[in-house]
């Protein structure tokens, strides 16, 4: 099956833009996924084709028009009804690795692209069912470069894309962690060289230490990551020791 991708954007010309190289363009000649385009101005109603205005009650910059994007929303809706719809917005909750796996086992995604101050919230107002995601707590000049980096995490998760069946999954964030670090050869380089235990063979001791490796980076790099990675173990082992608790006599 064919994964999906509808972008509502108003630079059209940057799609598929990067993704059209290197595995993710493979992919696309392959007919893995598919990328159109949606722009918006084709359902404004005026000679300008105009999709903003300045902003009710006074400031900076220019919104986009609820009617407009409204419109190019339910025609995207109408191409491909079952595909989750994103708008990109800094106000958005941040997207996980568990959400884009999500998005990747589906049919494909449907992005709408931010610009200029944003979206008139009578539109999400409207249409419920648009979930507004954020790449991180940054901002950029327009969704479109946020939306290539959440398709790219899609797309190297289809079926085929990556070489190794298990590449996917041991990676950041794919079990709560960060990775841990690699190596390759040379064995010494500089003076520094390749810690002992990935070179001793033993497959049990080297993903201890990788486990080990994890937990030590994601507890000081990303502690929001550990605290909810110590509260899901103690939770699974605190529900495995209920599990196994003898019944009372």
């Amino acid at each position: 099956m064919t994964f999906a991708a509808t972008i509502l954007t108003l630079y059209p010309e940057m799609f598929p833009g990067p993704l059209g190289t290197s595995l993710a363009g493979k992919a696309l000649e392959r007919g893995d996924w598919s990328c159109e385009t949606v722009n918006p101005r084709d359902f404004a109603t005026d000679k300008h084709r105009t999709v903003d205005d300045a902003p009710a009650g006074g400031g900076a910059g220019m919104v986009l028009k609820a009617d407009i994007l409204g419109a190019a929303v339910d025609h995207a809706i109408e191409q491909q009804p079952g595909a989750p719809i994103l708008a990109m917005t800094p106000r958005g909750k941040p997207i996980t690795q568990g959400r884009i796996r999500e998005l990747a086992e589906g049919p494909g995604v449907t992005i709408l692209c931010g610009r200029f101050e944003g979206f008139d919230e009578r539109l999400f107002e409207a249409r419920p069912a648009i979930e507004q995601v954020s790449l991180a707590d940054i901002v950029l000049s327009g969704g479109e470069t946020a939306a290539l980096a959440i398709l790219d995490a899609c797309i190297r998760l289809l079926p085929g894309v990556m070489g190794a069946a298990n590449s996917g999954a041991e990676e950041s964030f794919e079990d709560g962690l960060l990775e841990y670090p690699q190596y390759t050869r040379p064995q010494e380089w500089e003076g520094r060289t390749i810690p002992e235990v990935l070179r001793s063979g033993d497959h049990a001791k080297i993903a201890a230490w990788r486990k080990s490796k994890s937990e030590e980076i994601t507890r000081l790099r990303r502690p929001d990551l550990w605290e909810r990675y110590e509260g899901v173990r103690d939770q699974s082992a605190s529900g495995a020791r209920r599990k196994n608790k003898e019944p009372d006599q």
